[in-house]
């Protein structure tokens, strides 16, 4: 009958710039789709050259090894009998495109240019690619003499065209474009596409997979059709780590759902459909064929090849699946754990240092690489032989294979609790007893040597010796004091990293991992060139009402019961004096604001996009049970004052996993001065006008009135 068509998308964990391994898993998916039966097979955006080659996208090297690559592709065996679909740059006309090349057997049967640019938030492609803004129309684009040579063809179609089989009609979207309000995909539907593909480059925030999930299901359920969706996963050489969840869908429901989280660099997923499925669901719908019947038609590519057999008649087709989600606790315990793997492995450094503190920032990192080491060890057990030669790379031992997460962490992890005289007995046993649960080799030392002596520096040149506030120090001198602790344990951290391994008597130099969080990086509560300071963060993009939430998720999961204790404890720096052995000092106190608040601020800054006077306005309602209007108005004024001076913080933070739609991070997702008028008196002013406003309201409002 020949109308069962098996469909093939991947989840590829490409790397920019690395052309070899990319080529390879390329062709490893494409063997995978054909040995599952696939005539179609469908890769993420820009896989030829990964996705995240940023300023490399200006370099006419990144073209042409694309260009090389896609050659090897057309020429393999392996690539023959099925369509292939893959992402790469494109130079047409002078003009750089982010594209999709789709062939069959040694022929480019077309080119289509991305129409819809990412280009807010972590995305900048309008600084690299135009987009291309001719719909429905294309012209021919002259081949390269590598591939003229290879394919016999001179020129191919470029442009915004479908490709027609003699069974269906396919069309491309390329990410963006189905975030979109006009996404592609409506009009190609309106106009007999039956099968729409969409490759992408989607990076993991926080219980984003809700919507793009919705957004593909709501695509092919109000206008019929089959949608696959094929994604990048992994790190490939930055913060962002691309969180898979590959799907294929028809007609508004799930029948194939990819992993968002794992150490597989190749993942395939397909689907038997049946196409009179998605022309009778279509067929029933009047308003969608009253559309249809105006659309502007595509211009079609023809190719003399099926998607279906002609006999398939006794071929089973898929059968629907409810995609199953993650929470929030879940996902950070697998994203940045598959980040940190990445990033480990691609480093070829020999595991990670983490300065442990007792607290819940560092035993949420502590509490990632034991994750890490829990996915290593499964992947490991289930056969993953990528996974296996590479941990035996980096223990440099070729016969060591990892069945237990604790003795891997023992081998991966190196944790060391900082004492100094104002450290408290009860930090030091927290740490020590998460260090011996997760099985990381722990050190415990004392820095007041190093303290005094870099003290002694500073007095023996001024002849001045400053005392903290608890002994009569003026706060310039307490924060000084701070100040110090705090970057000597970095500088401490830095030293250990580097050459621990080498006391033990192992190669290697270890990783340094930060454990600031989202919220305090934020409002600047850390110092600069603290512990803050390391070479990457794997909780940096995470709120700490989501770490707390983690850290109770992780006390469970993992069986770790000394993360009870540290949730239950004060967040304190302990950097001022004990008073009586027990810790003076704690966060909340000392930001002036609790993290629940500063999560909102931090919501409202960034995704609201509020000012002081907005953010005052709108707390005004959320606040209005709890807070009077002067109230609100010193809170938010303290936020924005403390924010802005301490901005300058931002240009130098560790690179951190992104998970949060309010991240800070100066680098490129949150770009704003560092330099600021820190006392913002317009808009101060604004909202103390308003404030006085109220007040005189409530005053004139007569008693029992509301």
């Amino acid at each position: 009958m020949g109308r069962k068509v098996t469909v093939a998308t991947c989840a590829l964990n490409q790397w920019a710039l690395d052309f070899e391994g990319n080529f390879q898993r390329i062709l490893k998916s494409i063997q995978i789709a054909k040995d599952k039966g696939a005539r179609y097979r469908l890769g993420p955006e820009l896989e030829i050259c990964g996705y995240g080659c940023w300023d490399h996208y200006h370099e006419s090297d990144t073209l042409l090894h694309s260009l090389q690559v896609l050659a090897a592709l057309l020429d393999s065996a392996i690539t023959q009998d099925i369509i292939c679909d893959v992402g790469m740059p494109v130079m047409h006309r002078n003009v750089r495109y982010n594209c999709r090349v789709i062939f069959l057997n040694r022929k480019i049967l077309l080119i289509r240019p991305k129409m819809a640019l990412a280009n807010e938030g972590n995305y900048r492609e309008l600084r690299w690619f135009t987009p291309w803004s001719r719909s429905r129309q294309t012209e021919e684009y002259v081949l390269p003499r590598m591939l003229q040579d290879l394919t016999k063809q001179k020129t191919v179609p470029f442009g915004d065209v479908v490709l027609a089989t003699q069974d269906t009609c396919i069309g491309s979207e390329v990410c963006e474009e189905l975030w979109t309000p006009r996404s592609p995909h409506i009009d190609m539907g309106l106009d007999g596409v039956e099968i729409i593909t969409n490759a992408s480059g989607s990076h993991h925030v926080l219980r984003k997979a809700h919507t793009r999930v919705d957004l593909v299901t709501m695509a092919t359920s109000k206008n019929g059709g089959i949608y696959l969706l094929a994604n990048q996963k992994g790190c490939d050489g930055d913060r962002l780590y691309y969180d898979g969840c590959a799907m294929i869908a028809m007609n508004g429901t799930i029948f194939a759902q990819g992993t968002q989280f794992s150490l597989d660099d190749v993942e395939v997923l397909t689907a038997t459909l049946d196409l009179e499925d998605v022309r009778s669901y279509r067929a029933e719908i009047s308003s969608r064929n009253l559309e249809a019947s105006r659309v502007t038609p595509y211009p079609r590519v023809s190719v003399d090849f099926a998607l279906s057999v002609s006999d398939d008649l006794l071929e089973l087709v898929s059968e629907p699946v409810e995609w199953t989600y993650h929470s929030p606790e879940e996902e950070i315990s697998l994203g940045p754990a598959c980040w940190l793997w990445d990033f480990l492995r691609r480093s070829k450094q020999a595991g990670f240092f983490l300065p442990l503190s007792g607290g819940v920032d560092s035993a949420a990192s502590a509490c990632i690489v034991y994750s890490m080491c829990c996915l290593v060890c499964e992947a490991v057990k289930n056969g993953n032989q990528q996974v296996l030669a590479d941990i035996q790379s980096l223990v440099e031992e070729s016969s060591y294979t990892p069945q237990d997460p604790q003795e891997l962490c023992r081998r991966l992890l190196t944790t060391c609790y900082m004492a100094s005289e104002n450290s408290s007995q009860e930090t030091h046993s927290r740490a020590t007893e998460l260090a011996q649960q997760i099985g990381s080799y722990h050190i415990s030392l004392s820095i007041d040597t190093a303290v005094k002596a870099v003290l002694g520096i500073f007095s023996l040149v001024t002849q001045k010796f400053p005392q903290f506030s608890a002994h009569g120090g003026s706060s310039r001198e307490n924060l000084a004091l701070q100040n110090v602790q705090a970057r000597i344990r970095m500088v401490l951290a830095y030293l250990f990293a580097q050459l621990s391994l080498w006391s033990r008597g192992t190669r290697g130099s270890l990783l340094v991992l930060g454990s600031a969080n989202v919220d305090e990086s934020l409002l600047g509560y850390l110092t600069k060139y603290d512990c803050s300071s390391a070479d990457i963060n794997p909780i940096g993009g995470i709120s700490k009402t989501d770490l707390r939430a983690f850290v109770q998720f992780c006390a469970e999961r993992f069986q770790l019961p000394a993360l009870q204790s540290i949730l239950s404890a004060p967040a304190t720096a302990e950097l001022e004096p004990l008073a009586n052995g027990q810790v003076s000092q704690t966060d909340e106190e000392d930001m002036g604001m609790t993290y629940s608040e500063l999560s909102i601020f931090g919501r409202l800054r960034k995704v609201a996009k509020a000012g002081p006077y907005s953010m005052f306005c709108r707390l005004l309602n959320m606040w209005k049970d709890s807070c009077t209007p002067r109230q609100v108005a010193e809170k938010v004024k303290r936020f924005f004052s403390k924010y802005s001076m301490n901005r300058h913080k931002m240009t130098t933070l560790t690179p951190a996993y992104h998970a949060e739609s309010y991240s800070p991070d100066d680098n490129r997702f949150d770009l704003r001065p560092f330099l600021y008028n820190t006392v913002w008196p317009w808009q101060f002013h604004c909202i103390d006008n308003q404030v006085l406003q109220l007040e005189r309201k409530e005053q004139q409002t007569p008693e029992g009135c509301i």
